[in-house]
């Protein structure tokens, strides 16, 4: 009997609760059907404005110039005079190779090249020699004393002399070219800044210590120029015919974020990458403030067109209906009321916010927010903090 009272209560409270549940979902219905409700809206005013027409691209800073110093030489690392991020200069001396067997190898260059010399005096001397016996066997000879076989055997002796001669010459040069050789592998144990840009090289890595045993061709140092800098960019193909070299640039840098940078297009790439579709634009940007650095992220901005004293909006008025954009204008309905209306708009140039506004004339509203809940003629209610 419990069970049964308790299961009427809970029938009962359910169909109550039902009751009222669709009682409040009919109530707006019958309230719409008295008059259509308007709506809540804000509303910007056509402002005429100077705008300009940006294309914004972001990209990264490299250096200018980019030079890997490495060893010439195999041998055991004796200095290093800089650290990472050290300024050098032209001609500042950065690291040496223990020089101990160049300048060996170089004193018995030297040696042979002595050696070399001496022989080179030693067959002049004997080809003077055989150039007397020549003289006096063909006197002899003329005056009938010595035979034709003294004479021929003179000659020969002066021949080889000659070629004696000859090939002590021939040493002589190749003992000078091992000397210069040797002079030349010796300077290579001293590394050396080499020509820079305007300003100073920074020293961009380190990659061995003092100590190490380095081979020809091993990276000691990196050098970076950072005046100027390099922004590197990558545009697509519908803006890459509105950019042309000498273009001017403004850069922005998360580092320095209330900064803004001036730089200029050097390089646009005749090529275009076939899997991105995008050319690479390489933009020269001066740093003599040293603010700047190679690898950060940058955003730039360059100015293609110019419209001044045109009608403007905000670009949150701009909607679209039925594939056409357009925006909402605020007109005026029947007993003076205020109703949105819309109107197609094929807009201009963009400037940040605000975009061009051909056909509406200044000191028309549109509306800004809430034109997705609009149609044609439909009352509107404008928001009390729209300016």
């Amino acid at each position: 009997m419990g069970k049964l009272i308790s299961w009427v209560l809970f029938l009962g409270l359910l169909t109550i609760t039902a009751w009222i549940w669709l009682g409040s979902d009919e109530a707006p219905t019958e309230r719409s059907r008295g008059g259509a409700q308007a709506i809540a809206v804000s509303t910007a005013a056509v402002e005429q404005r100077d705008l300009s027409e940006r294309l914004r691209f972001s990209g990264s800073l490299i250096a200018e110039t980019r030079v890997e110093l490495a060893s010439r030489v195999t041998g055991r690392l004796d200095l290093l005079t800089v650290e990472l991020g050290d300024a050098v200069v032209p001609g500042q001396p950065l690291a040496r190779i223990d020089p101990e067997e160049f300048q060996l190898e170089l004193a018995r260059a030297q040696s042979e090249l002595a050696v070399a010399r001496a022989t080179v005096n030693e067959a002049q001397a004997a080809l003077q020699a055989a150039d007397r016996d020549l003289g006096r066997a063909r006197d002899l000879r003329a005056q009938g004393v010595s035979s034709q076989a003294d004479l021929d055997a003179a000659e020969t002796r002066r021949a080889a002399e000659e070629a004696r001669l000859q090939l002590a010459f021939a040493q002589l040069e190749q003992r000078e070219s091992s000397v210069q050789s040797a002079e030349l592998r010796l300077s290579y144990t001293d590394l050396i800044a080499p020509e820079s840009g305007p300003g100073p090289r920074l020293v961009a890595g380190r990659h061995v210590d003092p100590g190490s045993i380095v081979t020809a061709n091993t990276p000691i140092l990196t050098l970076v120029d950072i005046q100027p800098l390099r922004a590197v960019i990558h545009v697509p193909e519908r803006d890459y015919s509105r950019l042309q070299v000498g273009q001017t640039v403004t850069v922005r840098t998360d580092a320095w974020p209330d900064r803004v940078f001036t730089g200029t297009i050097a390089r646009l790439a005749p090529v275009f990458d076939e899997a991105s579709r995008q050319a690479r634009v390489e933009i020269r940007v001066p740093n003599p403030s040293e603010q700047l650095r190679p690898g950060m992220f940058i955003r730039s901005e360059i100015v293609i067109g110019q419209r001044t004293g045109v009608p403007a909006i905000p670009v949150a008025a701009l909607t679209e209906r039925e594939d056409r954009g357009g925006v909402f204008i605020v007109a005026t309905g029947p007993e003076g009321s205020r109703v949105a209306r819309f109107q197609e708009l094929d807009g201009g140039v963009r400037d940040g916010d605000w975009i061009e506004a051909p056909g509406l004339a200044p000191g028309t509203r549109v509306v800004t927010l809430g034109q997705h809940l609009l149609t044609d003629d439909t009352a509107i209610q404008i928001s009390e903090t729209t300016p």
